[in-house]
């Protein structure tokens, strides 16, 4: 039999020596860094270039999602040439899952679970999306346990992390 296991953001199946895992996408993943880049530099704006280079992402693939959470209100955007961004409301206020649900959308992790698209026979009979409705349940449910000031309780460190990480870029 299976087992199934969640390690950070990845549902890990583990059979003899077989693992599969099912990813968030790098457009949440970039949200998320975005987020937490901003609430490690309190009060500041912050240039979506130094996102970009602390984490070695590219800039273009950041900036959209710092559009979308400037939408939704997780940022402030101030646009121009000395613009940037920084947090719209505090880290405190900032839940996980419900990032992950905006930038994530429809998690159709089987298709069954878009009634339009589902081509298979065995809808209504088969206990497979059932399955994996409960695993995205419980899944959300541990992500809206943590807000971004959760995220950053060790600021210290992600700091420390992300200085090096910037020094490591630069020198390649």
């Amino acid at each position: 039999m299976d087992t199934f296991v969640w390690q950070g953001f990845r549902l890990y199946r583990i059979c003899q020596e077989e693992q599969s895992d099912v990813r968030l996408t790098a457009y949440s993943n970039y949200a998320l860094r975005t987020l937490m880049y901003c609430a490690l530099h309190p009060n500041q704006l912050v240039r979506i270039q130094d996102v970009a280079d602390a984490h070695g992402i590219s800039k273009a693939h950041l900036l959209k999602a710092a559009r979308q959470l400037g939408q939704l209100g997780y940022l402030e955007n101030v646009r121009g040439r000395t613009g940037g961004v920084r947090l719209g409301m505090a880290p405190k206020d900032i839940v996980i899952g419900e990032v992950v649900r905006h930038t994530e959308g429809d998690l159709e992790v089987v298709e069954c679970f878009n009634a339009s698209t589902n081509t298979c026979p065995l809808i209504g009979v088969c206990k497979l999306s059932n399955l994996f409705r409960n695993g995205l349940k419980a899944f959300f449910a541990e992500l809206d346990k943590v807000t971004l000031a959760d995220m950053i309780s060790n600021g210290p460190a992600l700091l420390d992390r992300l200085e090096r990480n910037r020094e490591a870029l630069a020198g390649c």
